[in-house]
């Protein structure tokens, strides 16, 4: 791989500021919000040491940036016209995010499910670590994937389960789905 400016940028969403970073092939990572605006820009420059900041997207980040932002305020968008630069991402947990990102918004699967849709069941550990490891939260929406029985467990965004709980009652609401509905998903 040659050597390749980064480039990420910061932006505000209905749940705080989130943040993108890209190469020219696509998006490498996007982080949702830690506790501050300046929390989240530091975040990224530890993820991506060296990354220049800017405020000048590329037509598809200024896209990527618009389908967050839509989907956060409670847009029942999809994210999957976002490209993604997985270079940096094991073949195993690009598989994963594959699958991962045809969940459809409103909807949730087990670990296990997608254990057994990617061909091998009993890896539903394997499948939440790769999970764990998503560099493209919600894009990749690694929030929809719960444990046994429905269980919300193992989010690695800054709040935790309970970001992941928030993230799915937005998408339920964008669904049209009743307060009683949305506890099912959890």
């Amino acid at each position: 791989m040659s050597i390749e400016t980064l480039h990420f940028h910061c932006f505000d969403t209905a749940l705080g500021c989130c943040a993108i970073a890209w190469t020219p092939l696509g998006v490498v990572g996007s982080q949702l919000p830690e506790d501050s605006p300046e929390a989240t820009r530091q975040r990224m420059l530890a993820r991506f040491p060296g990354a220049c900041e800017t405020a000048d997207l590329p037509a598809a980040m200024g896209a990527a940036v618009a389908g967050i932002q839509a989907l956060l305020s409670g847009e029942l968008r999809d994210l999957l016209e976002i490209p993604l630069d997985e270079r940096r991402v094991p073949p195993f947990n690009r598989r994963v995010h594959a699958l991962t990102r045809q969940i459809p918004v409103g909807q949730t699967r087990s670990y296990g499910e997608l254990a057994v849709a990617l061909g091998v069941p009993g890896a539903a550990r394997a499948v939440g670590q790769a999970e764990g490891a998503n560099p493209f939260a919600p894009i990749v929406p690694c929030h929809r994937v719960m444990g046994s029985g429905g269980a919300a467990v193992g989010f690695s965004a800054h709040g935790g389960v309970e970001t992941k709980r928030r993230l799915l009652a937005i998408e339920a609401r964008a669904c049209g789905q009743l307060a009683g509905e949305q506890g099912a998903l959890f």
